[in-house]
């Protein structure tokens, strides 16, 4: 059996006029998350993990913020191909692990929804996806509500 370790990691910048999107979601807030795509920073740090564990380089690199093919892109078809890319190498996801770090909104009442939606992408099943929330107890830039963060592991299982 080969498996594999992958961490990720994406931060935004928040910014008025812009819907907040996370884990595929979107959430009701009057801020949103500013970037070339829709910033979901949670499918974004997922979709690095994955990449990485499969040793296929990172996000930036498959979909570059230069193109305009990416232009207001939806993460989660960003995500779904990160899926394929490293299904061709052989290698399907076992779990993921991730937080997000956000002073506001709250998140609980989106962390079922951005697990099911995430699960749903990965054609997993939904116990094999675990989405946390947390503050900075306003340290640092995320407790200033300047940006949101994100972090993810995902174990990846290779198909002999």
């Amino acid at each position: 059996m080969n498996i594999r370790v992958g961490l990720g990691y994406d931060v935004h910048r928040l910014v008025a006029d812009r819907p907040l999107w996370l884990g595929g979601i979107r959430i009701d807030s009057p801020l949103g998350l500013l970037g070339h795509s829709d910033a979901d920073v949670l499918l974004h740090a997922l979709s690095d993990a994955i990449l990485g564990a499969a040793n296929c380089r990172d996000i930036g690199y498959h979909f570059p913020d230069t193109s305009p093919q990416y232009e207001n892109a939806d993460s989660k078809l960003l995500l779904a191909e990160v899926v394929r890319i490293v299904g061709r190498k052989g290698f399907s996801i076992v779990n993921v692990d991730a937080t997000v770090c956000a002073e506001k909104p709250k998140l609980s009442p989106y962390i079922d929804p951005m697990r099911l939606c995430i699960a749903s992408v990965l054609n997993i099943d939904a116990d094999c996806v675990s989405v946390k929330a947390t503050t900075t107890e306003r340290l640092g830039f995320t407790g200033r509500q300047e940006g949101i963060s994100a972090y993810a592991v995902v174990l990846l299982e290779k198909q002999s």
